[in-house]
């Protein structure tokens, strides 16, 4: 079908309501509007442009012009203007609502594609819409900054168009979930998450970065955008100010809490005399941080506490006699460093084992 045959069909009874108007010289009435602005919605579902069918509509204009007298031509231009306004709002209307269902089923698949909550066959299928192949293993990296981000924000547009930018149409999706911008790319393009990292750290004003380990299929995408959000709170209970955290990195973490009691067992057995002294465990524990943190360098973890080298040993032999346990010692530091790591990860002792 020709171009000219295609905006044919969106103009028909328009060359009729114009010279009807223009001979009568009236307003187009409630009726002519809404019937132009219902064939305005079934061209936009149609999908043709408005600048064609615009450009058609001036057309007949003037053609129904030339078949006017001269004193109903006087009233043409008015007509045009009502009746190609009418037409517009109605294509705009249809573009607006096809958006929003887009939209909508964007954000419908991405929260299936993060839950896991989805048949993977029927998932994999919607996948391929936005640009996925879930036959492949992906990656996800999540970031977060000082405040929540969703799709619209300059935040959100700044890391896309960087993408685009860089990597073109690759199968890569960029979104928002929960306040935080995510990234899911296929496992063998690891610079697209690294730049991806660099971007967001950059837009979010210092934020975080984590990036979990590459899985195959819909339900490698889940396990690695949950092994990026671990690694998120895991920087939180830690302290750890990396502004990219490979979960990778992290895995040690995780096998030391699994079992929770024993590691709950092991803080109260090991620290749990420091509560005795004055002062309470906070100053103790957090001197172990710094003194394991620095690589058990007595003047570097003084520094980074603003202590005398003095009052840092003092501080470390205080340790020693309350625990039972000398952190210089190599055999009884891996207990201690253990029992530390476990207090951070447990909150110990702001809360109860």
């Amino acid at each position: 079908m020709t171009e000219r045959e295609t905006d044919g069909q969106h103009l028909e009874g328009y060359a009729e309501i114009l010279s009807s108007v223009c001979t009568t010289r009236r307003r187009l009435t409630r009726d002519e509007l809404e019937a132009l602005r219902s064939r305005g919605e079934r061209a936009a579902e149609a999908g043709v442009g408005l600048r064609g069918l615009i450009r058609a509509h001036l057309s007949a204009a003037q053609r129904v012009h030339a078949q006017l007298p001269q004193t109903a031509a006087a009233h043409l231009l008015s007509a045009v203007e009502q009746a190609v306004d009418a037409f517009a709002e109605g294509h705009e209307r249809a573009q607006h609502l096809a958006m929003r269902q887009e939209e909508a089923a964007r954000r419908e698949f991405i929260d299936d594609l993060l839950y896991g909550r989805s048949d993977l066959g029927r998932l994999a299928e919607r996948a391929e819409r936005f640009g996925l192949l879930l036959s492949h293993a992906h990656a996800v990296a999540v970031a977060q900054g000082p405040e929540p981000y969703d799709d619209g924000y300059a935040v959100t547009r700044t890391v896309e168009s960087s993408l685009v930018a860089r990597f073109g149409n690759r199968r890569i999706l960029l979104t928002t979930k929960d306040g935080r911008l995510i990234c899911i790319a296929p496992a063998d393009e690891p610079e697209v998450l690294a730049h991806f990292a660099k971007q967001a750290y950059a837009a979010t004003d210092g934020g975080q970065v984590a990036i979990g380990r590459p899985h195959p299929g819909a339900g490698g995408v889940v396990h690695s955008y949950e092994e990026a959000l671990n690694a998120l709170d895991l920087a939180s209970r830690m302290d750890l100010h990396d502004p990219v955290l490979q979960a990778a990195d992290l895995l040690v973490y995780p096998v030391l809490t699994r079992d929770r009691q024993a590691m709950a067992d092991l803080v109260g057995s090991v620290l749990g005399p420091l509560q005795q002294a004055r002062g309470g465990a906070r100053p103790f524990l957090d001197t172990l941080t710094a003194y394991f943190d620095t690589g058990c360098v007595t003047a570097q973890a003084a520094r980074r506490l603003n202590l005398s080298v003095r009052a840092m040993t003092y501080r470390l032999d205080r340790i020693h006699r309350l625990t039972g346990s000398d952190p210089g010692d190599p055999v009884q530091r891996y207990n201690l460093q253990t029992a530390v790591i476990g207090a951070r990860l447990l909150g110990w002792p702001d809360q109860e084992l």
